[in-house]
């Protein structure tokens, strides 16, 4: 099993970015996904879900509006858009299989002028 996130940078406060998650080794679209993020100093924080068919779909309040998850099962690859990024966005992101031990290396986000 792998996840591998990609699309990670340094961005300015207002930009945008697409973090990539491509999943490899299971039944990638039988399996609910979720993008996590640990900020330096701080706990893990669950930023967005999606189930399998991608019909349900979650986002933390701190990032409602300006973060949009998908996922392409056909390519086994999960998505995070990110718009207007702001200072504390500023963390490591994963993206994760809920229920599993599955969970990528992480790709960081930093957000700074």
């Amino acid at each position: 099993v792998q996840l591998v996130e990609s699309g990670g940078g340094l961005v300015q406060p207002g930009g945008s970015l697409r973090l990539s998650c491509t999943a490899s080794g299971f039944a990638f679209g039988s399996y609910a996904m979720n993008w996590v993020r640990q900020a330096p100093g701080k706990g893990l924080e669950q930023v967005s879900s999606i189930d399998s068919s991608g019909s349900r779909i979650t986002y933390a309040d701190s990032v409602k509006g300006r973060f949009t998850i998908s996922r392409d099962n056909a390519k086994s690859t999960l998505y995070l858009q990110m718009n207007n990024l702001k200072l504390e966005d500023t963390a490591r992101y994963y993206c994760a299989t809920p229920g599993t031990n599955y969970w990528g290396q992480g790709t960081q986000v930093t957000v700074a002028s």
